[in-house]
């Protein structure tokens, strides 16, 4: 079986496939003062929980866009699973072209999520990203990764009025019933969810003004179906875009 591991800003996704089939995944908090060993407990009962045992984890691949987490997972890697993982890094093969000026500064989840939708789709595509940050990716129709744009993720947006604005309280990201809402909450839960629909619609018609022609529109993240329901541009919602694209990149480099 193979674990594919995505560390991101906010949360670390971790999945495990057996071929081609994702058997199992899971969504747990990064948090870069944890130990190796509190990491390797973790995973450890995570596993047990599904029945999966250690032993028949045989490969791993990390994407991951924290620096100080890559050095904690490497070393879960080696000493709870007797695996050196395989980095989403410069110097992989990922089969596609990546027109940067700098390739190494694009973040690997980037480069993961767009492997992954040329691969599925075959097609010129957008790939909007809801993580911590909120990110926009074009892939020609050649399977050229060719850059994008990024902006701030809508957890991060909602906790800095939270805490910039003494009396608005932290709320739960789910669509008010209107625009023009009649209490704090909703109105809140209204600007945040029509404002990233808007940001996203806007975003992504500029893009598609710019190579003049009309790619897929597919949403990653953990808010995408959320923003879904009101961004009339998202097409499809792939939650586990960005693992299938780590098990892609992984055979290629097998």
């Amino acid at each position: 079986m193979l674990l594919v591991i995505d560390v991101g800003n906010t949360n670390t996704v971790l999945g495990v496939f057996d071929g081609e089939e994702l058997v199992h995944d899971w969504r747990i908090r990064t948090v870069i003062e944890h130990t190796v060993d509190e990491y390797g407990m973790l995973m450890y009962n995570l596993y047990k929980s599904s029945k999966i045992s250690s032993k028949a984890i045989q490969s791993i691949i990390i994407s991951c866009v924290v620096p100080p987490m890559l050095h904690i997972l490497e070393r879960v890697c080696e000493k709870y699973f007797q695996v050196e993982p395989l980095i989403v890094g410069p110097g992989i093969k990922t089969g596609m072209p990546i027109f940067y000026d700098n390739p190494r500064e694009v973040g690997a989840d980037r480069i993961v999520n767009a492997v992954a939708v040329y691969e599925k789709y075959k097609k010129e595509a957008i790939v909007v990203d809801f993580g911590t940050a909120t990110t926009f990716d074009y892939v020609s129709p050649k399977g050229e990764y060719m850059g994008g744009c990024i902006a701030p993720g809508i957890v991060i947006s909602s906790e800095a009025l939270f805490k910039r604005a003494s009396k608005l309280p932290r709320v739960e990201f789910h669509t008010p019933k209107s625009i023009i809402a009649k209490d704090t909450v909703s109105s809140m839960q209204a600007g945040i969810i029509f404002g990233y629909a808007g940001l996203v619609d806007g975003i992504v018609a500029r893009m598609k003004a710019e190579v003049q022609s009309n790619p897929l529109v597919i949403a990653t993240g953990g808010l995408a179906r959320v923003v879904q329901s009101e961004a009339k541009s998202i097409e499809i919602v792939d939650e586990m875009l960005t693992l299938e694209g780590l098990r892609l990149i992984y055979m290629r480099n097998c």
